[in-house]
């Protein structure tokens, strides 16, 4: 595999880079002690396109491949890791539609995004995390459409959509088989934002309920046939979890960089810190660790891309394997700076806080060995 970035992508990174210099890091302890991102920013992310990286060029977007969309979220997330997780939000609901929805239901969902409007992917309900087939939301058939009736639990931008993913059960006799999806703009009648979570970390990230009571959609609000959600969410996630690896890079990389730069200012017993052997071999460590994550998930963007048959299971690997790096390397740059980096006036405890999550969602890494674990081949 050659992991060459282009000259394109390097452009691509280089803008990316200079809105995170400038506009995102500088804000980011701000939103992560306030919980709120302001408007003059999300209207530099929406402007910029950062909102609607995912879009197929087919569909009104730049058409990024996977590859240079996993380089863009490393770098807005060394900036943040909420901002990178809210904009990742929009791709992740719109992989669904793209893979189950017609050429008709994609168009209108991407003119939502493409127009500055956001959107969420409503799989997860209080009793039905990792383990999606007991989802207890139900979806009626009656004329002309679906009544839905349910709760959502921990849905990344829930506060902010303008249009959800919503995965309900429209046969509960079939279990898992009767899951379906269905597009849902969030002005529907009996849609409704519940408690919004005042989460450990990533906290520029609105994460919420929704609730929905006997909110009806329309039968062309449905993504292919009745039962086939649960294939279009486990596609889904197989197809984002990459991201969510290359969003523990950037956290990764970031508390590498701080603490690195810690290392070579502050000194003690008479010297720097990075001229002790035990704080090189901690660096060290980081640095490898960051670096393997990194190309773990290059290979499984390029996996996804080749539409190699394991990108599945490479692509479990590289959400697992990132984030517990990012959990490590972030633990170890709050040890090496000490004191700073406990302090809430630097960045280091939050990255730590931005790291845990990732371990978490979109298949806990519990789940993510089980799927590494079935995948292997032994010959």
């Amino acid at each position: 595999m050659d992991f060459t970035i282009t000259a394109e992508q390097q452009e691509l990174l280089d803008l990316v880079q200079e809105i995170v210099t400038k506009e995102i890091a500088p804000r980011a302890l701000e939103m992560d002690k306030e919980g709120v991102v302001p408007d003059e920013l999300w209207k530099i992310l929406k402007q910029t396109g950062l909102t609607s990286l995912g879009v197929p060029k087919e569909y009104g977007g730049i058409g990024l491949d996977a590859m240079t969309l996993a380089l863009i979220f490393e770098k807005i997330a060394q900036g943040c890791a909420g901002i990178a997780t809210a904009c990742a939000a929009n791709m992740l609901a719109m992989l669904p539609v793209a893979f189950g929805g017609t050429p008709a239901q994609m168009q209108a969902f991407c003119d939502v995004i493409l127009g500055g409007g956001m959107a969420a992917f409503a799989l997860t309900e209080p009793n039905a995390g990792s383990d999606a087939s007991a989802i207890a939301t139900r979806a009626k058939k009656t004329e002309g459409g679906y009544i839905l009736n349910g709760t959502k639990h921990f849905i990344t931008n829930g506060p902010i959509a303008d249009v959800v993913v919503v995965f309900a059960n429209a046969n509960p006799a079939r279990g898992v088989r009767g899951l379906t999806a269905f597009i849902v703009p969030t002005d529907t009648d009996g849609f409704r934002v519940g408690k919004v979570e005042d989460k450990m970390g990533i906290r520029a990230s609105a994460t919420s309920e929704l609730v929905l009571t006997d909110c009806f959609v329309p039968e062309s609000a449905r993504l292919g046939r009745e039962g086939s959600g649960f294939k279009w969410a486990m596609r889904t996630l197989d197809a984002s979890r990459p991201f969510v690896g290359a969003i523990s890079v950037g956290i990764a990389e970031a508390a590498l960089q701080a603490a690195g730069k810690y290392a070579h200012t502050r000194v003690q017993f008479g010297n720097k810190l990075i001229a002790l052997q035990m704080v090189q071999q901690m660096l060290a460590d980081m640095a490898m660790a960051t670096e393997a994550s990194r190309l773990l998930v290059w290979k499984a963007a390029a996996s996804q891309m080749a539409g190699a048959r394991n990108a599945g299971v490479i692509a479990s690997m590289a959400k697992c394997f990132a984030s517990d790096t990012a959990m490590k390397v972030s633990t170890d740059a709050v040890q090496i700076m000490g004191g700073a980096g406990y302090s809430k006036e630097a960045p280091l405890e939050k990255y730590m806080r931005d790291a845990k999550v990732m371990q978490i969602f979109e298949g806990s890494n519990q789940v993510q060995r089980g799927i590494i674990a079935g995948g292997l081949k032994f010959s």
